[in-house]
């Protein structure tokens, strides 16, 4: 029987985000019903909110989620009922000529749930990233689950779901940061902070924050950056030439997304370094570089999608982390909040004063 639950909905562009009663169909052939812990907000469910990403409202909006298996479809061999798992919005297909090649994280025919949530009226919601999790339950593909550690708090897991994980990819996985590495993070936010994590993880030696605010620059410097730049008084790409011994950083991860600050990423790294695009364009976005530039400094200019993360390699890998002591992924978490805040961590989102609120239920 399909199930009525609470989830936060959305259902114009810029509408506020309100709780309502959402109906959870039983899982079909390869999907699962996840009973969610807890959910983090990501700016990409502002985005959503916000209509730039698509027009298919209403969204049930919230992907960043960790929960238990409530049920499972015919078919589903990845997880059983029970089991606490990280959505991710990637569930790789397996057949794709980027699987068949041994790159099932590059997978190009990812999936979702086939079956539709919908309000009580019958309309049909768009789940944010194929997830929908500021839910009290979801229906996802089961390839949408990794099962981790059921000891790591769920507040904290959930976060690998999306920004903490594209983060600390975009610097292990994609930049491949080294032993003795320099390393430049240009926007410090959610996925700057974890792209500084990851490069401390990787064993990088200097690790430059930048950022506009100086309360994110501290909070680099405690996530593990070595130097900080205020770019808003300080011109970043000859700051991190000076820190670097006038060479520029080994890998420059770009955690902004916009074409001024891909600039300065692209003139702050070393010849033969490797520029990171992490943060999100828009589409109007455009970038002009001398050619000569782009042919005469070498090196590799990459953008990262999720990190390059294959979620069952990854995610049970930085919970053991975590759970040593190793990865502090409590530092993300600024405050927890209830359904019906959502909205509100929006505006904080806004305003700058959060790296992660967090909804638990």
């Amino acid at each position: 029987m399909s199930q009525h639950v609470r989830g936060v909905v959305v259902t114009a562009k810029d509408a506020p985000a309100v709780v309502t009663t959402i109906v959870v169909p039983d899982p079909g052939p390869g999907e699962a019903v996840v009973k969610i812990a807890a959910c983090g907000v990501c700016h990409t469910d502002l985005h959503y909110k916000q209509g730039g990403i698509g027009n298919e409202f209403p969204y049930l909006l919230g992907h960043e989620a960790a929960g238990v298996v409530e049920s499972v479809g015919e078919g589903v061999s990845e997880v059983a009922v029970g089991d606490f798992v990280v959505l991710n919005w990637r569930a790789v297909c397996g057949q794709c000529r980027a699987c068949r090649r041994g790159r099932p994280q590059y997978c190009f025919d990812t999936h979702n749930a086939k079956q539709k949530m919908t309000l009580e009226d019958g309309t049909e919601l768009s789940p944010a990233l194929g997830i929908g999790a500021f839910a009290e339950k979801t229906l996802v593909a089961a390839g949408q689950c990794t099962k981790v550690d059921s000891s790591v708090s769920p507040a904290v897991a959930g976060l690998l779901g999306c920004g903490v994980m594209a983060g600390i990819g975009a610097a292990i996985n994609t930049g491949q940061v080294g032993r003795g590495d320099s390393v430049a993070v240009i926007g410090c936010g959610g996925v700057g902070g974890a792209a500084i994590i990851g490069s401390r993880l990787a064993g990088a030696a200097r690790i430059i924050a930048v950022d506009i605010d100086d309360k994110k620059l501290e909070t680099a410097h405690t996530l593990g950056a070595t130097h900080t730049v205020n770019s808003r008084t300080q011109d970043a790409v000859e700051v991190i030439r000076e820190l670097t011994g006038g060479n520029g950083a080994d890998v420059v991860v770009e955690a902004v997304g916009r074409p001024e600050t891909y600039e300065q990423a692209f003139y702050a790294r070393d010849l033969a370094g490797t520029v990171v695009l992490v943060g999100v364009p828009t589409p109007d976005m455009r970038i002009e570089l001398p050619l000569l530039d782009v042919f005469g400094r070498g090196g590799a200019l990459k953008s990262s999608w999720y990190g390059d993360c294959l979620p069952s390699r990854d995610f049970p890998m930085l919970v053991d982390l975590h759970l040593q002591g190793r990865l502090d992924l409590e530092a993300f978490v600024t405050e927890t909040v209830g359904l019906g805040d959502v909205e509100k961590a929006f505006a904080r989102m806004h305003d700058g004063d959060v790296l992660r609120s967090v909804v638990v239920l």
